[in-house]
C-alpha cells in the first residue's frame, strides 16, 4: 500500500507512519512543523522516521490547496490517513479562525485530491470531544453530535459531515475513527500526562481542574494506531468508529500512577472545570471490534510506565 499520512511529524502520526513503514508499505508524510508546540519536538519524531527507505517527507502545509491537490495528483496514494489538525481543546476558544482553516478547509483539500485521484480509502482522525456533554454513557457512534462545547469539536464534526457528503456524491470510502484521550512515546507536550511528567522534573504548576474529578479514556498509542491502520485496509463505505480503550480511569488515579511510578510530585494547581470541558469520556468499542478486529492490549499502568520510559531516556536523558 501507498499511503499519505499526514501530520506524519506529531505524536501519533509518526507512530502511524512508523507502523506502516515497520510492515513494509510506502509513506509519504506531510507535515507543516507548526509551532504550536516547540518544532524541535516534531523534528525528532521525523528523523526516527528517517531511517525508513520507503518514506518521504514533505514540508507542507495542508492549507495550500495547490500543493495538495498537485501531490494527491503526482503519488497516486492507495489511502489517505488525514491526522494533521489544530488540536488542543482550550487554545480553540481563543483562535477559532486557525481551527477553521486547518480542520475545515484543509480537510476540503485532501478530500478533493482524493477525489480527483482515485484514492481508494480515506480515514480521518476525529475526537471524542464531539460528543460534547452527552447523558449517553458509554460514548455511542449513533449519538447524533449536534452540540459540540468548543471549536474544535465543531471543526472536527465539520470533517465528518464533509466525509459522508463526498462519500454520497463521489463514492469516496471515508471512515472518521473518533480517539480517546491517546497517551505514550512521544507524546504532545500540551497533554496532561506529558504536563505531569514535567511538573515533577521542573517543578512547573499544572491546573488540575474540578479536583481530579474528571474521568478519561486514556488510550494508549500503540493500541489506537492499529486501530487506524486496520480502517486503512478495510474501505466500509462511510462509517464513525470509536477508537478507546472502553475502561476510563480518574483523573485524579492517572496522576496519582505517574507520581508512584515517578517517586515525585506534581506541582497541581485546583482549577475550576472550563466551560469546554466534560467529566466523562467513555468509548464504547464494540463497533471498532466488530469492523476492525480492534482489541486494545494495553492497559492504563502498564502504557503510564512506558510513557514515563520513554520520557526518562528522552527527555531527562538528553
Amino acid at each position: 500500500m501507498k499511503a499519505l499520512v499526514t501530520g506524519a511529524a506529531g505524536f501519533i502520526g509518526s507512530h502511524l507512519a512508523e507502523a506502516l513503514l515497520k510492515r513494509g508499505d510506502t509513506v509519504v508524510g506531510v507535515d507543516n512543523f507548526d509551532a504550536y508546540y516547540d518544532p524541535a519536538r516534531k523534528r525528532a519524531n521525523a528523523a526516527v522516521l528517517d531511517a525508513y527507505e520507503r518514506l518521504s517527507m514533505v514540508e507542507a502545509d495542508i492549507r495550500d490547496r495547490a500543493q495538495m491537490l498537485d501531490l494527491c495528483k503526482k503519488e497516486r496514494f492507495d489511502a489517505i490517513a488525514h491526522l494533521a489538525a489544530m488540536a488542543g481543546v482550550r487554545y480553540a476558544v481563543e483562535h477559532p479562525e486557525v481551527y477553521g482553516e486547518v480542520n475545515v478547509s484543509g480537510t476540503i483539500n485532501l478530500l478533493d485530491g482524493a477525489r480527483l485521484n482515485g484514492v481508494g480509502n480515506f480515514v480521518f482522525a476525529s475526537t471524542s470531544s464531539i460528543y460534547g456533554d452527552t447523558d449517553i454513557i458509554p460514548f455511542v457512534e449513533t449519538d447524533p453530535c449536534n452540540r459540540p462545547l468548543q471549536p474544535y469539536a465543531a471543526t472536527k464534526k465539520a470533517g465528518e459531515v464533509l466525509g459522508h457528503s463526498y462519500h454520497h456524491l463521489f463514492g469516496l470510502d471515508f471512515t472518521a475513527v473518533r480517539f480517546f484521550t491517546v497517551y505514550g512515546p512521544r507524546g504532545r507536550p500540551d497533554m496532561m500526562a506529558y504536563l505531569v511528567l514535567d511538573s515533577i522534573f521542573s517543578g512547573t504548576t499544572v491546573p488540575l481542574y474540578n479536583q481530579g474529578q474528571m474521568h478519561r479514556d486514556w488510550t494508549y498509542v500503540e493500541d489506537n494506531v492499529k486501530g487506524v491502520v486496520a480502517a486503512l485496509d478495510r474501505p466500509l463505505g462511510y462509517e464513525i468508529i470509536n477508537l478507546g480503550r472502553g475502561e476510563p480511569v480518574l483523573l485524579a488515579d492517572f496522576v496519582a500512577m505517574i507520581e508512584e511510578l515517578t517517586g515525585g510530585d506534581a506541582n497541581l494547581a485546583p482549577s475550576p472545570m472550563l466551560a469546554a470541558d466534560v467529566k466523562y469520556t467513555c468509548a464504547d468499542i464494540s463497533k471498532a471490534r466488530r469492523l476492525l478486529d480492534y482489541n486494545p492490549q494495553v492497559p492504563v499502568l502498564e502504557g503510564v510506565s512506558r510513557f514515563w520510559h520513554w520520557y526518562r531516556d528522552e527527555i531527562l536523558g538528553r
